[in-house]
Parts: C-alpha cells; sequence; structure tokens
C-alpha cells in the first residue's frame, strides 16, 4: 500500500478529477495482484522441484503449480503483457506445467 498526500496538497492550484485518481489506485492494485501471483508461482514451482514423494501425489502438486502459472499468466494479460515468452524463461517453468495449460 502507497502512502501519498491529498491531491489538493499534492500539487497546490491545480484540480483533480476523481477519475485520474482512480485510474491511479487501479493500476496500483493490478500491479500489488500481479507481484502476489508471482510469488506464487515461485512458491508452487520450488515445491514442484523440491518434490520427492509417489507419482499420485506428484500429480496433485504439479496441478497446483499450474493453477499458480494459469492465475499469473491471466493477472499479466490483465496488465496488457501478452507475451509469456519471457517469464517462462525467468521463472523456469517446465513443460510439464506448460502442458497442462495447454501452451506446448
Amino acid at each position: 500500500m502507497s502512502l501519498r498526500p491529498p491531491g489538493q496538497y499534492a500539487n497546490p492550484g491545480k484540480t483533480h478529477d476523481g477519475l485520474g485518481l482512480l485510474d491511479y489506485e487501479i493500476a496500483a492494485e493490478k500491479a500489488a495482484a500481479l507481484g502476489r501471483a508471482g510469488e506464487r508461482v515461485e512458491r508452487s514451482l520450488a515445491e514442484l522441484s523440491a518434490f520427492e514423494g509417489n507419482a499420485d501425489d506428484r500429480v496433485v502438486v504439479l496441478k497446483r503449480a499450474a493453477e499458480a502459472v494459469y492465475g499469473y499468466f491471466i493477472q499479466r494479460e490483465l496488465c496488457g503483457m501478452r507475451r509469456h515468452q519471457d517469464v517462462i524463461r525467468e521463472y523456469q517453468i517446465p513443460n510439464e506445467v506448460l502442458v497442462r495449460l495447454g501452451a506446448k
């Protein structure tokens, strides 16, 4: 959460419309939600790579990772970012997760 002075104090003598402030708040919330989604991806992929149980339990962990990545991709698209190739490379998202998304 960011803290900033009310608009009337930020630029004395200048009036602000409510729409500009609303756009600012919406953009801030989109960015925060994208960050949270990215953290979920990191946690779920770390859990998947560290998993050493049986195949049936791995399916559950794999599904959780795929859901986290899917949510992250959706949030990125809501922010106007359509290309995911850089993110796939950066997070090193395994093919077995991407296949569950229909991406490969």
